[in-house]
């Protein structure tokens, strides 16, 4: 057999031959001499025959004298009478294990139930090394260990890391000259957190009113582990929440004595409802009946008087059933002589109280109906006002006559019961007074009386258009959506938040301005185009948007969910990057509200800093306003600070705030210590999340008080830092003159309507009346090449409303009142009548008609 020298020992080879008569070793090709060899000479006990055995001891010298030649060999040669016999060649070789492994293990980081490979390429060795693995200095067994496998080529395998795993691993190199081992590979098994399912909410934290709720969840589902990550996301979630006040009963007052009856008794009660007992509230403590004996003489003057009271009742009976059924011949007389009269009666506002006279014009000939209101079609200019006056007014006007209430034609009733009319006249009531009976009506108390924030006029089926000027506001009344022959006098106003506060749940937050525009119960034909600005971050998948109004009875109901719009609905929404239209066939009170379906939802703020405009001390005040992103927030924020006498001192930023429960923080930084210093206590303010997600407190804001060292410092420079808790945020370098001429915010609130806040008639719309109709009769007809107002819609990229359009009479008329909406004041003609050109009208060039056609 082959053989290995080991620390310089010499090697015995042995040979056996029977039946032998000689036996030499041969090694290398040469001879041994006979005087190396050690001889034996035995018997075989089972056959008799000789063995001969013979011995030679082979040094490392030996070897080494032959080394870069093949390896050292030595076989047998045996003699007999029988004939030669060589045996197998036996090599002998100096063995060795060389220290430094050709590849060693590294130390890995897995997850649990990863799959984990630990290579070992072990030192140069002879004869070749074997290898095992140990873990934490035990052999690893892969009979009895399965999750382990050792690979021919000696690596190990961990199949499914478990925590157990977790261990130092070593591979060690063994022969028959020494054993080595590898540096350890420390292998972590971590496990990444996940979290547990939401707790239910807790109770509210206001016994009584508003107050707080809240419900968590922990990293436990399963723990972080040896490094793992933590769960991504809070761990506690808020929302407000309201809990109703117990209210305890209350006896109201006693009623009084009843007459004595015949059981000679009178008695009197008291109810349980000055309040009544609500929402766990206690009941009233008492009686609710009292009773009391009466004389005997009051006694026999009620028997009599019952007898009287009796006979009376039965007359009155009577005579009430002759009068009614005589009321009744009359009025079907009356109704009868009345019947086929008609009369140009225009609805008012039902904000009016009583009628007024209306103008009517000569009645054509025989079965002919009365004329309706014509529009002066050979201006563009022309506004049609009107007043309210009481139908009992005895005033006589030029053109006009008078109806009394025995000749006057019925009117169409309005929802609340009354019956209005206005005169076609020239507005004489003034912007107070408006408010003043705007206020006065009960489903209107919460409008403000501030002119500002409202704007009115008096409009027919010409249409118009109202304006809050620097909100970003308006209502656009298309042309034909009030009926011919009416006269409506419509508002608009944007409504205080604090006048009026929207209940919200949840992750809901206001996302638009309150806005009134009325009155609500004027009877529309086409739906009118309300324009409002938005906050939102305009990502569909982050919000549930819906447009919430409020009712008659006060109450805000979900009218329209976004992106989920029903055509069948009287309302319709399209939201765009930072305004919201909302078609409406019925005026009302309407807000935006949306509610974030993930943490990645947004709204934009506007970052507006304001300063003292004047600084006369050592203390310096800068404020810095956090408001909603919309144009109405903006102006009430100008309008505060002229009032304190603040100057802006930067343009606006806009930062994105998400909802991820984390407040706002606020602070400022790098300014020049030899001359300036903070007077706060803390590095930062903040405000809290709710404050701003709700949206419905205004004028949020921080104040920074700085001093000065010296009255002579004019120049502040530094840094604001404005940042949501664990997200991003924004900078900005401050450097200007405490005493320069601070920034004009006029620049910021320059309305760009120059006709006024009310426009009526063909004044308030881009495309003439006439050319308007021109293009509806030619782009309304269906064309087998769709040449037609769907053409229209894909060119002004409106497509997306397509099922809309489609479900109105006029499709073509729609798409047109929302490109009026959207391009008031930048609209270009030209470049409608390039679309329509595209599409292969040539209407086209009605364009260029002249001012006296249209």
């Amino acid at each position: 057999d082959d053989e290995y020298i080991v620390k310089n020992k010499p090697v015995t080879l042995t040979c056996r031959s029977t039946p032998a008569t000689q036996i030499y070793f041969k090694c290398n090709g040469e001879w041994v001499h006979q005087d190396d060899h050690l001889i034996e000479r035995t018997v075989d006990p089972a056959t008799g025959l000789p063995i001969m055995q013979v011995k030679i001891d082979i040094s490392r010298q030996q070897v080494e004298k032959i080394f870069g030649l093949d390896d050292y060999w030595c076989q047998c040669v045996a003699w007999s009478t029988t004939g030669t016999q060589k045996s197998q060649k036996a090599y002998v070789r100096i063995a060795y294990l060389r220290k430094n492994f050709e590849e060693e293990p590294m130390g890995k980081e897995v997850s649990l139930n990863q799959e984990v490979l630990l290579r070992c390429h072990p030192p140069e060795g002879v004869p070749p090394a074997e290898v095992e693995w140990q873990r934490n200095e035990h052999v690893i067994d892969p009979v009895s260990e399965p999750n382990f496998l050792v690979t021919a080529d000696r690596n190990l395998i961990i199949k499914q890391a478990r925590l157990a795993d977790t261990a130092n691993y070593t591979c060690v190199a063994k022969n028959i000259v020494a054993r080595r081992r590898s540096s350890p590979a420390t292998v972590l098994v971590y496990v990444n957190g996940g979290w547990s399912t939401w707790t239910t909410w807790s109770a509210c934290s206001a016994v009584c009113g508003r107050g707080w709720q809240r419900r968590s969840r922990s990293c436990t589902n399963p723990t972080p582990l040896n490094g793992g990550l933590a769960c991504d996301g809070q761990n506690v979630q808020k929302s407000a929440c309201t809990a109703t006040c117990p209210v305890d009963g209350g006896w109201s007052d006693w009623s009084n004595w009843s007459e004595c009856g015949v059981d000679c008794s009178m008695w009197r009660s008291r109810e349980c409802t000055q309040p009544s007992p609500g929402t766990g509230g206690k009941d009233c403590q008492g009686i609710d009946l009292q009773s009391l004996n009466c004389t005997s003489q009051q006694c026999l003057q009620n028997s009599k008087a019952l007898e009287v009271g009796v006979a009376l009742y039965v007359g009155i009976v009577a005579v009430a059933l002759c009068l009614t059924l005589i009321l009744i011949v009359v009025v079907l007389v009356y109704r009868r002589k009345k019947e086929g009269l008609d009369a140009d009666v225009a609805d008012s506002s039902i904000l009016t109280t009583g009628f007024q006279p209306m103008g009517i014009k000569p009645s054509k000939p025989e079965n002919s109906h009365l004329l309706t209101i014509q529009p002066d079609l050979t201006t563009t200019t022309t506004s049609y006002q009107g007043t309210l006056r009481s139908r009992h007014d005895g005033t006589t006007h030029t053109g006009t006559a008078k109806f009394s209430m025995t000749n006057g034609p019925l009117l169409d009733p309005l929802p609340n019961g009354s019956h209005h009319t206005l005169h076609n006249g020239k507005m004489t009531s003034d912007p107070a007074e408006f408010m003043t009976r705007l206020s006065n009506q009960t489903y209107f108390k919460t409008l403000p009386r501030d002119v500002a924030n409202t704007s009115y006029g008096t409009f027919n089926f010409l249409g118009g258009r109202l304006t809050i000027p620097n909100t970003g506001i308006s209502l656009l009344i298309p042309p034909e959506a009030i009926p011919r022959g009416k006269i409506y006098e419509i508002y608009l106003t944007a409504q205080r938040k604090e006048d009026l506060r929207l209940p919200l749940v949840g992750c809901q937050t206001l996302l638009s301005p309150i806005v009134s525009c009325g009155p609500p119960g004027v009877v529309l034909t086409r739906p009118t185009i309300l324009s409002m600005d938005h906050c939102s971050d305009a990502c569909p998948e982050n919000w549930a948007i819906r447009l919430k109004k409020q009712n008659y009875e006060g109450v805000w109901e979900d009218v329209l969910m976004m992106g989920e719009e029903l055509i069948s609905e009287p309302y319709y929404c399209q939201l765009e990057a930072e305004t919201c239209r909302v078609f409406s066939e019925q005026l009302g009170r309407f807000s935006l509200v949306g509610e974030s379906l993930n943490m990645s939802a947004a709204k934009r703020l506007r970052l507006v800093l304001f300063s003292d405009a004047y600084c006369s001390t050592l203390e310096y005040n800068i404020r810095v306003y956090c408001m909603d992103d919309t144009q109405d927030v903006f102006k009430e924020v100008m309008q505060m600070e002229r009032q304190l006498g603040g100057r802006l001192i930067d343009e606006p930023h806009v930062l994105l705030f998400k909802d991820s429960y984390h407040n706002l923080r606020l602070s400022i930084h790098d300014m020049p210590q030899a001359h300036w210093r903070s007077k706060l206590l803390s590095g930062y303010q903040e405000i809290p999340f709710y404050h701003i997600w709700n949206g419905s407190q205004r004028f949020l804001h921080c104040t920074f008080t700085l001093e000065r060292l010296n009255l002579s410092t004019c120049e502040l420079t530094c840094q604001l830092c404005v940042w949501q808790v664990e997200g991003e945020g924004q900078s900005f370098g401050l450097d200007f003159n405490i005493d320069s001429r601070p920034l004009d915010p006029e620049f910021l609130l320059m309305d760009t309507n120059p006709s006024g806040s009310a426009l009526a008639g063909p004044s308030a719309f881009q495309i003439p009346y006439l050319i308007r109709q021109k293009i509806c009769s030619s782009l309304d007809t269906p064309c087998p090449n769709g040449a037609d107002w769907r053409l229209l819609a894909q060119r002004l990229k409106l497509d997306r409303h397509m099922s809309f359009f489609a479900s109105k009479a006029s499709p073509t008329s729609v798409i047109l009142d929302l490109w009026e909406a959207q391009h008031f004041h930048s609209g270009n003609l030209n470049q409608l009548a390039t679309v329509m050109a595209d599409i292969g009208k040539q209407e086209a060039m009605i364009f260029l008609v002249s001012d006296g056609e249209c």
